[in-house]
C-alpha cells in the first residue's frame, strides 16, 4: 500500500469513526462519565460493536493470508497502571483520546484543555519512559496471544470471540435498550 493510499484510508476511517461518534452521542462528556459510572451502556455497545467488526475483518484477512499480525509484548504492570490512569483521566475529563476531537468539533470549549492535558501527559511520559522502563517491564510476558497459548488458529478464536460478544451485546440491549438510555430524540428523528 502506498503512503498516499494509507493516508486516504486513514482519513476515510476517521470520517466514519467521527460520524459514528457524533450520531451515537458517545463523544458527549455526560455519556462518557455515565458509562464509567455504569449508569448507561451506549458507549460500551458502540465500542464492542466495533470490536466485533474488527475481529471478523481480521479473521477473514488473516485466514486468507492477506495480513500478518504483529502483537506487542504483554507488560502486565504497564498495562494495568496505564489502564487505571487512562480510565481515571477519562472519567475526570469526560473525554478520551478518540472523543476529544469530536468534542472540539462540536464546540465544547473545555475540550481544548483536555487535548492540551493529553499532549502534555504524552510529552511527560516520553521523557520519563527511559527511567520508568525497568519498572514497567518487571512482569514482561513477551508476545502472549491466545492462539499461541491455546494452540487454536487465530481466525477461529477471533470468530468465536466475536460470536460471544454479539451474544453479550444482544443480552445487554435487551436489558438496557439504547432508546431508553438515549431518550426520546436519541435517534435524531422528531418525537412521534
Amino acid at each position: 500500500m502506498s503512503l498516499f493510499t494509507a493516508i486516504l484510508t486513514g482519513l476515510a476511517m476517521g470520517v466514519v469513526f467521527g460520524f459514528a461518534l457524533e450520531k451515537s452521542r458517545v463523544f458527549e462528556p455526560g455519556m462518557i462519565v455515565g458509562q464509567m459510572q455504569l449508569r448507561n451502556f451506549v458507549m460500551l455497545k458502540i465500542f464492542l460493536s466495533a470490536v466485533v467488526t474488527g475481529l471478523v475483518i481480521l479473521a477473514v484477512l488473516y485466514g486468507f493470508g492477506i495480513v500478518k499480525l504483529h502483537p506487542k509484548g504483554t507488560l502486565f504492570i504497564a498495562d494495568i497502571a496505564g489502564g487505571l490512569l487512562l480510565g481515571a483521566g477519562i472519567t475526570l475529563a469526560g473525554a478520551c483520546p478518540g472523543t476529544v476531537a469530536a468534542q472540539i468539533g462540536a464546540g465544547y470549549k473545555d475540550s481544548w484543555f483536555t487535548l492540551a492535558g493529553g499532549v502534555l501527559g504524552a510529552l511527560v511520559f516520553a521523557y520519563l519512559e527511559p527511567t520508568l522502563a525497568p519498572l514497567l517491564k518487571l512482569a514482561d510476558a513477551g508476545k502472549l496471544t491466545l492462539d499461541v497459548v491455546t494452540g487454536l488458529p487465530f481466525w477461529l478464536l477471533a470468530l468465536g470471540f466475536a460470536a460471544l460478544l454479539v451474544g453479550f451485546l444482544v443480552w445487554l440491549e435487551r436489558k438496557t435498550a439504547w432508546r431508553d438510555e438515549m431518550g426520546p430524540n436519541g435517534d435524531g428523528l422528531p418525537a412521534a
